[in-house]
């Protein structure tokens, strides 16, 4: 395994780590979550990344209960929760307090999500989304109070855009509080703006570190939609129809179909191609990775030696079938 530094922070991130969306408390069996985190773990991978959100906070309490059982030292692993759109465990109505980046539910979900995760603190606490009902200030303050209260470690945000990050470290600076250190926005071959030219700027002011998530865009990297649409997949849960749509576009599978011949070429599943040209980019601290097999998750493992073989000449290649390379500004 390789590490990196988060940003221009000290702590050092696993280039791979392992999620928890759509998987833990939903699509895998706690048998299933412990085998996929052990494995991890002996791997090398040092960080696991969970939410309030999923599976309605039950994604945080089956992490939770494996940590408790392996008992691994808390030195040697860092785990995450995000804030936002609160832990809706057969709650059909939430209450204005229980969502957003208010004080109140900053602090109320981070005492919980320490509970379900039977952990003493946070290594990294994401804002899951922008806020645009709660000041900014509001939101750094309560953040650097629980980094000061021991409670989070490193606080960051996830899906925000350039301009509100910014936001957030001119209000540290102004008050002497600290900032975010890291994003978690989507990237993948077919997600790229925010991460290549929104983000070009701030990596160099700020240091941003960048936790990237669907690097196999919900499974359609992997060219198991090739031919069809299979049962069982991530796509096909309900509620994610939004995801499916924007997931399947024709244009996004024919892509795919010329890539899978290309990565065949190489001697590497289409996986491997769509997870090494991530780690390709020097701006990706971590790739989260989705698995809900152990045999998927060893042969995503392999994406570290994979990226040796994504020569310049390769990575020509790929951006012909691609044809979206994000433009930056020319001013």
């Amino acid at each position: 395994m390789e590490y990196k530094r988060l940003g221009k922070s000290g702590l050092q991130v696993s280039r791979l780590s392992l999620g928890s969306w759509l998987t833990f408390g939903k699509q895998v069996g706690d048998n299933t979550a412990e085998d996929l985190m052990t494995e991890a773990y002996d791997n090398g991978i040092n960080f696991f990344d969970n939410a309030e959100a999923y599976a309605g906070g039950k994604s945080e309490e089956v992490m939770g209960e494996v940590l408790k059982k392996k008992g691994w030292r808390r030195d040697s692993y860092i785990v995450s929760s995000k804030v936002f759109f609160g832990a809706d465990q057969g709650m059909k109505n939430l209450k204005p307090t229980q969502v957003g980046l208010n004080r109140k539910h900053v602090v109320e979900a981070c005492h919980q999500a320490l509970k379900r995760l039977k952990v003493d603190y946070l290594d990294l606490y994401f804002c899951h989304r922008p806020d645009k009902q709660t000041p900014i200030e509001e939101t750094v303050w309560a953040m650097h109070n629980l980094i000061q209260q021991g409670k989070v470690l490193y606080w960051g945000t996830s899906e925000w855009s350039a301009q509100e990050i910014m936001e957030a470290h001119m209000v540290a600076r102004q008050y002497n509080l600290i900032g975010p250190a890291m994003e978690q926005p989507q990237y993948n071959m077919f997600v790229r703006n925010k991460v290549e030219v929104e983000y070009s700027q701030i990596y160099k002011t700020v240091g941003l570190g960048t936790t990237i998530w669907s690097p196999l865009a919900s499974g359609v990297l992997t060219g198991k939609y090739n031919d069809g649409f299979p049962e069982g997949t991530r796509l096909g849960i309900e509620g994610l129809e939004w995801l499916k749509d924007r997931s399947l576009a024709e244009e996004n599978l024919a892509k795919v179909k010329k890539l899978t011949v290309l990565a065949k070429e190489l001697g590497m599943s289409m996986t491997l191609m769509a997870l090494a040209w991530c780690l390709k980019n020097d701006q990706v601290s971590t790739v989260i990775l989705g698995a809900s097999k152990k045999e998927q998750l060893q042969e995503n493992l392999k994406a570290i030696e994979a990226r040796e073989k994504l020569t310049p000449e390769v990575m020509e290649k790929i951006e012909g079938i691609l044809a979206n390379k994000p433009m930056h500004p020319t001013f």
